[in-house]
């Protein structure tokens, strides 16, 4: 038999995020949607619009 560990309770991790921060992975989730749209309808033989691409400087 292994040995019997007793579970913890959850923890809440907290984080802070500045709003320059939450847009620029807005965008780049946004960005990535689009993309995984454009391979889907590839995959299904019609051919997507294409999007402008905005690129950002990152953030240190």
């Amino acid at each position: 038999m292994g040995t019997v560990h007793t579970a913890m309770p959850p923890q809440t991790l907290y984080v802070t995020i500045r709003r320059d921060e939450l847009r620029q992975l807005k965008d780049e989730r946004d960005q990535l949607k689009h993309e995984l749209a454009q391979l889907r309808a590839l995959t299904q033989g019609s051919q997507p619009q294409p999007r402008p691409v905005v690129l950002r400087a990152p953030h240190a």
